[in-house]
């Protein structure tokens, strides 16, 4: 197959590659901080105001954390989306990001059509967090779907202090069947991990290479889809795996919460061990397939 290169863009017929060359440097590293570290500050902030923070420092913490809750989840506006966009393009270094597209022109010519398209993005492991790569600011996807595409993902994300605000800034929305409706209706694409917290909870340590996709039953995008005519699209993320160490009990019990928080409760650490803190920087490849209107 004839290739063409340009300045790391390799373009074909029918798949376009654009690899980023990975830098886990200072930069990189508070962008992703920026973006990925909330879990960890947080659980930091609460462990101070507990054990070693005097009465003030306590009443401020809370106070920021009640600031949080109240303002608009897309506070402060222009300024919050420009930080998100800032740190995409960091976290692309960080993780060196990858993509391919096996079709490019099927996508726009979709996009044409004003259909909206469902990027079924897989897998979730413990955190999908390479589904950056649909981010408008890193141009991965061709004209108005590039634009458009917003990566969806769990409501509990969006009642969480400070992290409402971050994943706001980066283009997030909560993936319920309001928000696919609106934006299917609308021709407005968009990216979620069908697997969820099932995939997660289907997670063994002990078996590192066994990935497990949690999808037969996972049906009500695909009733959606048949609904309004749009095209699903398969979407693959290599090297999630090895991201984060963690733990987790088992049980009936733990679904049960798992699935009524809308995430797992477990412990996990990344990058030098730190509890809830950034993955480690491993190279992000997100092949993203054909897309096929279900008929």
């Amino acid at each position: 197959m004839e290739k063409m290169k340009t300045n790391g863009v390799v373009d074909s017929s029918k798949w376009k590659v654009i690899d980023t060359p990975q830098d886990s440097g200072f930069l990189p590293t508070v962008g992703v901080t920026l973006w990925l570290g909330w879990n960890g500050i947080i659980l930091g902030l609460i462990l101070y105001a507990i054990f070693l923070a005097g009465q003030w420092h306590r009443m401020f913490i809370m106070g920021l954390f009640t600031l949080s809750m109240i303002l608009p989840v897309n506070f402060p506006g222009a300024l919050g989306y420009r930080l998100g966009d800032w740190m995409f393009v960091q976290a692309e270094k960080y993780f060196g990001l990858k993509t391919v597209v096996e079709d490019e022109e099927g996508l726009i010519r979709h996009a044409n059509q004003n259909k909206a398209i469902i990027f079924a993005f897989n897998p979730h492991d413990m955190l999908p967090y390479s589904i950056f790569a649909f981010g408008p600011s890193l141009k991965r996807l061709p004209g108005k779907i590039g634009d458009d595409t917003r990566a969806l993902m769990s409501s509990a994300i969006f009642s969480v202090p400070f992290i409402r605000q971050v994943y706001t800034w980066v283009g997030g929305l909560p993936v319920d069947k309001r928000t696919f409706l609106a934006r299917l209706n609308n021709g407005q694409s968009f990216a979620f991990s069908p697997g969820g917290v099932q995939e997660v909870l289907n997670l063994n340590p002990a078996k590192p290479n066994e990935l497990i996709l949690y999808i037969k039953n996972r049906k009500g995008f695909i009733k959606l889809a048949l609904t309004t005519g749009s095209p699903v699209v398969p979407v693959f993320s290599f090297n999630l795996d090895g991201s984060y160490g963690y733990w987790m009990p088992r049980g009936k019990i733990m679904e049960k919460v798992s699935r009524i928080l809308g995430f797992a409760p477990l412990l996990f650490w990344g990058r030098w061990l730190i509890p809830f803190g950034i993955p480690n920087p491993r190279k992000a490849h997100v092949v993203i397939g054909p897309g096929k209107t279900i008929c």
